[in-house]
């Protein structure tokens, strides 16, 4: 009996121990060994932060990437997505959309949808937005470890995606912390527990 409940103990500490490391490993290599994709039918960059219309660091830093995919021709069509923090005059998809036309991308090639504070409810934007244009894959340009969690969303909604991890700026692999990776290895799990229930996960935290 005794012999019965260690080998039960142990069983679960092993689970336990197991289902966050999986977490941890599949975002580090999805941030170090990205999928690669020459053509796709649509760059999407999700919001991050933007004070007053000027783009934060970090969505700075996935506008740069967005811009070099569309300039390599890798998609026709940029989409910008996030809504703004309460309080603000304009939104992350807005400034973003504004600082891509300001720097070469043609009006009509960029899209703004101006919703959504977290990864899921931006997902579920785009990708309807595709929907109804019948476009299916997507290159997301964003930072390394959110490549996981952003890749899992849009496929489990139906899209074909890729990801451009963004190679400068505080979220890259040399700017980012093991805090962040830790985080991002923790909202995935979060998300394949229990976001997939449809529970929203904020990806603005303090």
């Amino acid at each position: 009996m005794f012999k019965f409940i260690f080998r039960a103990i142990a069983l679960l500490i092993a689970v336990i121990v197991a289902i966050p490391a999986y977490a941890l490993f599949v975002t580090w290599n999805s941030a170090h060994n990205p999928s690669l994709r020459t053509t796709a039918d649509v760059i999407v960059i999700p919001g991050a932060a933007q004070l007053d219309g000027t783009p934060g660091e970090v969505l700075q830093a996935r506008l740069d990437e967005a811009v070099r995919l569309f300039r390599a021709g890798v998609a026709p069509l940029v989409i910008t997505v996030g809504s703004g923090a309460p309080g603000d005059r304009t939104t992350e998809a807005d400034s973003g959309r504004k600082w891509l036309i300001n720097n070469g991308v043609p009006r009509r090639a960029v899209i703004a949808l101006p919703e959504g504070r977290d990864t899921l409810t931006q997902t579920k934007l785009y990708v309807k937005e595709m929907r109804e244009r019948k476009l299916k894959s997507v290159v997301i340009a964003t930072d390394p470890f959110h490549c996981q969690r952003a890749m899992t969303m849009a496929r489990d909604l139906g899209a074909d995606p890729f990801c451009a991890p963004v190679p400068d700026g505080p979220n890259s692999l040399s700017g980012s912390t093991n805090r962040y990776l830790i985080r991002e290895a923790g909202a995935y799990l979060a998300y394949i527990t229990l976001g997939r229930r449809g529970i929203h996960l904020s990806d603005h935290l303090g």
